[in-house]
């Protein structure tokens, strides 16, 4: 547990030693990577070509560079997270009045903000969401960058946080000079501290978010609602995990991905670089080997010694298409197999697959989104308890019925089949569990009350049973 007193550590201490250990981290790296590759920016943009000069390796730029970067992380990630988090989630509990409160408070784009969730989780292997009181006093939830954060926990399992450090670059001027300087803060159970990082790389006080203080308490209050400063009594960060092992999806397909990458460039090179046939003169004359791959490149030839074995003649080159392109696709498989996706352009897709079919198709993207979906609603259960506070800090009455949520996945089906089903299933099911499983409904409730309106508009008039008049 961390502690402030003489004997150990000052807290300022303690944070640059985490930010300084974080910023090196395997974990920080790969989260780096990951969202890198999420925008198709892979390693094999960086790579460099090199030639060997009197036995030393150095960078040769005249050689052909082709550097093709694959977007497989971005299909992965967006085909898991509309999958799983684009269509309108629902909330489900018995105290109706309750649930209309929670839904309000969260707001209309919080469906938005779990689809940045699952990509930030998917790209990283964890993303933050925390919630605040903005100055108007209503209740807000935003998204923190992974990079930017350190979480202390007090247990194995990383369920309950002790404390947390975030720390992110602010420009700033000094004069006409502009510089890039680290702010941190330090969220405990009791509140805020807020520290930043001098030209010595020393973690001092943020002097700037104590100017309206007494300058007595170094730790602020969470938020202040109607003039009432208040803290939440936790730290107020929401972990959404991508996995139990809060590893991103990259890890499971990076060296897949590089080799995709590697192949296909090489491939690329060596088409670019091949000619027809290449004019080969017997008896070279040149001194290095850099002399003789400048004029083969440039000239497409090179000087020979003029002796009498020297002579022409016509060299080939071929590739082997067949062995590269049984690579890719042996490679291509690989990564939506591990990857746990669906490859739309594999043969197992065929113009019109069954139900059972397409079932077995989504089975890696089922199990994929199973981690994030048990996760994600762990992470709803730990949001509802801020949800909750500003209810009470608001005198709003909140319930002890619990609130369930329901990812509603975009299923791939069969339409056809699908309404084949429904039109056998008249008779055994109610019509209203037949509509809602409708691929053309999107609305079960206002579906039936527009076939009630339809079928009233058809029905013949009806006329009274009294006497004729007279």
């Amino acid at each position: 547990m961390i502690r402030n007193d003489v004997n150990i550590l000052t807290i300022p201490e303690l944070i640059k030693i985490y930010i300084d250990e974080f910023n090196v981290s395997k974990e920080r790296q790969l989260m780096i990577k990951g969202e890198n590759y999420y925008k198709v920016e892979n390693d094999i943009l960086d790579r460099k070509m090199y030639r060997y000069e009197d036995e030393h390796k150095v960078e040769d730029e005249t050689k052909t560079n082709n550097r093709l970067a694959h977007g497989f992380m971005h299909i992965l990630v967006d085909d898991k997270v509309n999958y799983l988090l684009v269509k309108p989630y629902t909330l489900e509990c018995k105290d109706e009045k309750y649930l209309k409160s929670v839904t309000d408070i969260l707001g209309k784009r919080f469906q938005k903000k779990l689809s940045q969730l699952g990509t930030e989780a998917s790209n990283k292997g964890k993303a933050w969401l925390h919630p605040y009181i903005n100055p108007n006093g209503e209740f807000k939830a935003m998204k923190i960058p992974s990079e930017q954060c350190i979480p202390i926990w007090m247990d194995n399992d990383h369920e309950e946080l002790q404390a947390f450090i975030r720390f992110y670059g602010v420009e700033v001027y000094e004069g006409k000079e502009k510089k890039i300087i680290t702010k941190a803060e330090y969220h405990t159970f009791d509140g805020v501290a807020y520290y930043m990082q001098d030209s010595n790389g020393e973690i001092i006080l943020d002097a700037e978010m104590y100017l309206n203080t007494d300058g007595e308490n170094l730790i602020l209050p969470h938020f202040e609602v109607n003039g009432v400063r208040g803290t939440w009594e936790r730290v107020p960060f929401v972990p959404f995990k991508n996995n139990d092992f809060e590893l991103p999806d990259l890890q499971f397909v990076k060296t897949l991905v590089d080799d995709y990458d590697k192949s296909r460039s090489d491939v690329s090179n060596d088409i670019e670089d091949i000619k027809n046939f290449i004019m080969g003169l017997r008896g070279y004359g040149g001194e290095k080997l850099s002399d003789f791959m400048r004029d083969l490149s440039y000239y497409r030839a090179v000087k020979l010694d003029a002796d009498e074995n020297a002579g022409l003649e016509k060299i080939e080159t071929t590739i082997n298409i067949d062995a590269a392109e049984k690579h890719y696709q042996q490679l291509r498989k690989d990564i939506f197999d591990f990857g746990q996706g669906v490859d739309k352009n594999s043969d197992k897709l065929g113009n019109s697959p069954s139900g059972i079919a397409l079932k077995f198709i989504y089975s890696g993207l089922d199990l994929n989104c199973n981690a994030m979906e048990d996760n994600f609603k762990w992470a709803f259960e730990q949001l509802l308890y801020f949800v909750n506070k500003y209810m009470e800090l608001t005198k709003q009455t909140a319930s002890n019925e619990e609130i369930t949520i329901v990812f509603n996945r975009d299923i791939a089906i069969n339409e056809s089949q699908a309404i084949t089903d429904c039109q056998n299933s008249k008779g055994t099911i109610s019509n209203q569990t037949i509509i809602a499983n409708h691929p053309w409904v999107k609305d079960a409730g206002t579906e039936l009350s527009q076939i009630e309106e339809e079928n009233r508009a058809h029905e013949p008039p009806t006329f009274g049973d009294g006497e004729d008049e007279e």
